[in-house]
């Protein structure tokens, strides 16, 4: 009788799994694969992964101010051409003109709370954005091409990292702007220089420079940082009337809205030395300007100034009764 040798279970060869698994199989792979390359391309834009909005939305957040553009000091590392995910990218001059049309994101909770590419926090709730060229601080107005809004940004990180898209908004920025649903949208992304500042050409801007400290950029990539610090209550500064022809003044700023004068004056009173004066909001139609003086002399407004440039990162500008 002829025997026919049995393999041993573990020896036998596995059957092959049937066309549907393997059609299943290759399906979920290709879901994975996808997923993966969308998180390496961009980390924001709607709603990926465990990033949206967050758990206690602000009750009426179409009332946040838009960024009120300043002058802005850069770090000239800043300016230093970087390279993300292969790709090259050559940061702009700050007094550059840029407009572009394209695709607009936004990111959320996921990145609250932590590090941007220039050392601020991210808040969500602040009018802010991230963009792979334009100066960092600098601001920006946005438009959309859908619904005709527009805001304007203070772009303080880099991104997005994806293409097609153009700009990162914050979660607020972009619900002022109708994005949060869909998740993108196509705008117009239009930079405002301290060109654009110095000579007038924005409406509401400050020529108060920015106190922050320069930073040097910072990877891409955000890290956690602790909470920002609360700010205390400041002391309303003076509303004056209007001055007598001739006056010498350090100017600041000049505003159509008295609450907007108001703020920065206060800001200004906090940052420098009260041995040098109090800035002071006054109106001139149909302007509110926030200013210091009057001065005896050109040459006593130039070391105030120089005082305070020294002191506080302040650079206003001199000006007459009538001046800007």
């Amino acid at each position: 009788m002829i025997q026919t040798a049995t393999l041993p279970l573990s020896a036998r060869p596995s059957p092959l799994p049937q066309p549907s698994l393997w059609r299943t199989l290759m399906i979920v792979g290709l879901c994975v694969l996808l997923a993966v390359l969308a998180g390496c391309a961009s980390r924001s834009g709607g709603y990926y992964k465990d990033d949206g909005p967050g758990a206690r939305i602000p009750a009426d957040i179409a009332s946040i101010p838009d960024a009120v553009p300043r002058l802005e000091r850069h770090a000239p590392a800043n300016f230093r051409p970087y390279e993300v995910f292969g790709v090259r990218y050559i940061p702009i001059g700050e007094d550059q003109p840029y407009q572009q049309e394209g695709i607009a994101s936004w990111y959320g909770r996921k990145f609250h709370g932590e590090k941007t590419a220039n050392g601020e926090t991210y808040d969500m709730y602040a009018m802010t954005a991230a963009h792979p060229t334009l100066p960092i601080p600098s601001y920006a107005k946005v438009t959309s091409r859908v619904n005709g809004r527009s805001i304007v940004v203070r772009i303080n990180d880099r991104g997005p990292f994806h293409p097609g898209r153009i700009i990162d908004l914050s979660y607020v920025a972009a619900s002022k702007l109708g994005l949060i649903g869909p998740g993108s949208g196509r705008v117009v992304v239009q930079a405002i220089t301290n060109a654009d500042i110095r000579a007038g050409r924005v409406p509401g801007a400050t020529l108060m420079a920015s106190a922050s400290p320069v930073a040097e950029p910072v990877q891409p990539q955000a890290r956690p940082v602790s909470a920002p610090v609360t700010p205390t209550a400041l002391t309303p500064a003076p509303l004056t009337g209007a001055v007598t022809g001739g006056s010498i003044y350090l100017q600041f700023g000049a505003f159509s809205s008295m609450d907007n004068a108001q703020a920065l004056a206060e800001r200004v009173n906090a940052q420098m030395d009260g041995s040098l004066g109090q800035a002071s909001v006054s109106h001139q139609p149909p302007l509110y300007k926030v200013r210091m003086g009057p001065f005896p002399s050109r040459d006593q407004a130039h070391q105030t100034a120089s005082a305070l440039s020294a002191s506080a990162g302040m650079n206003p500008v001199i000006a007459l009764d009538q001046g800007l």
